[in-house]
């Protein structure tokens, strides 16, 4: 009973053991390393900036609407002054005060936006659009991203498919290893038989350490991008085939027609330049003469009201600079056209890719086909002594092609689809 005691916790400490190893396997697809090379990328720290600049902008543009208090003071020396004596008729028993020629002033002013015309209306408008071009542009320098993840990623997997196939080669020739070693024992077949077969898996084993070797650097560069820690044990799934979408829903449309928001804010700025803004104001001075002349002497005064401001000096260029806006839109009209020709030529680039290697795929599935059927005779043969080994080496190198081309057609054919899908947008 001790003994069967003993020997369950062994059996459930090596489960403990092995199990955080087979927890810590990573498996990744093709959209998680999208998800994390976007966040992981530098960029993606000014989407924040760029909310945070904006923000505090038009904190700044509401500030208008606040008293806003001015102070200033001066001291001057004028040449002459008022002469009541000179202006007024002298009277008996009367004598005119003399205003003195240094004169002081310090003025305190408080004025209150009321209306201004709209300009902290646009103004406001106008950064918030600006802060969604920052962050569309943005979005179009991060979908670059996907390209270099795409291409990573699928390299990896023609890396994978490819040491699987080595290995059943490889499988395939040891089986005939121990054949032909067993014939030499038995006397019925030569050495230069299981040689040369020795030779042809130690061939397999240095095909394995390119594509290892290929493999560990691509895997190196994927984990720069998503910022993850990988190794040969991490799994990168194969994606399923994609459906040819028609339609182009890139950012940059969103980033163009943006563009053009901005404008119509501008065009819409251009009324508040000569609209008529009001305000109301009191001014607090302290100084000599105060607003009563006739005293020549220090003294405390102010004055409160409304102020109304109407400047037409920009009804001059008005014209202008709705042409100029217009230009720019039709520059925007004309780089959006352009945009969308160059992507539907490279779609239609791509599309012709997904086409060719669907055919190719087809004629590499029928050769394989055959090529299987003539490595099987082959090897009969071979069991029979009616071929040489070198002759059934020849025919399984012919088939071990056959198989790669038709891996790597299998991922350019994925590959290609996933490109298209970038560049569609869908």
């Amino acid at each position: 009973m001790i003994r069967k005691l003993n020997t369950l916790i062994s059996i459930l400490i090596l489960l403990a053991l092995h199990a955080p190893v087979h927890a810590q396997t990573l498996q990744l697809s093709i959209d998680s390393c999208y998800s994390m090379a976007r966040e992981n990328y530098p960029l993606i720290k000014k989407q924040d900036l760029i909310s945070k600049s904006s923000r505090y902008s038009i904190a700044n543009a509401s500030k208008i609407y606040l008293p806003q208090l001015t102070v200033n003071g001066q001291a001057t020396y004028q040449s002459q002054t008022i002469s009541f004596s000179d202006a007024l008729p002298s009277i008996p028993g009367i004598s005119f005060p003399t205003i003195d020629k240094d004169q002081y002033k310090i003025q305190a002013e408080l004025s209150q936006a009321i209306y201004d015309g709209g300009i902290t209306k646009h103004q406001k408008a106008l950064i918030l659009a600006n802060e969604q071009m920052q962050q569309q542009s943005l979005e179009v320098n991060l979908n670059t991203l996907k390209d270099r993840v795409t291409h990573i990623y699928f390299s990896i997997l023609l890396f994978d498919e490819q040491l699987k196939q080595n290995e059943i080669r490889k499988t395939d020739l040891q089986g005939a290893l121990a054949k032909a070693n067993a014939a030499f024992e038995n006397g019925t077949g030569l050495r230069s038989n299981a040689d040369e077969l020795k030779a042809a898996i130690i061939n397999t084993d240095m095909t394995a350490i390119t594509f290892r070797a290929n493999r560990k650097a691509f895997m190196d560069m994927l984990a720069l991008l998503i910022g993850r820690t990988v190794d040969e044990s991490t799994v990168l799934t194969l994606p399923e085939q994609l459906p040819t979408t028609s339609g182009i829903s890139r950012p940059e449309l969103k980033y163009f027609d943006l563009q053009k928001k901005s404008f119509d804010i501008q065009e819409q700025q251009l009324r508040s330049a000569y609209t008529p803004q009001l305000s109301a104001f009191a001014q607090g001075a302290y100084g000599r003469p105060t607003l009563n002349i006739i005293e020549n002497k220090f003294g405390p005064w102010w004055i409160a009201g409304l102020r109304l401001n109407w400047s037409v000096e920009s009804l001059y260029s008005l014209r202008n600079n709705k042409h100029l806006l217009d230009i720019n839109r039709q520059n925007i009209d004309t780089d959006k056209e352009t945009f969308l020709f160059n992507t539907r030529i490279t779609l239609n680039e791509q599309h012709a890719d997904i086409k060719k290697y669907s055919d190719l795929l087809e004629q590499d599935n029928a050769v394989i086909e055959l090529l299987t059927a003539v490595v099987q005779s082959a090897k009969a043969q071979l069991d029979n002594g009616v071929i040489t080994v070198h002759e059934y080496i020849a025919k399984l190198n012919e088939e071990n092609l056959a198989r790669q081309s038709r891996i790597v057609h299998r991922i350019q054919l994925l590959q290609a689809q996933y490109n298209f899908k970038n560049t569609s947008g869908n």
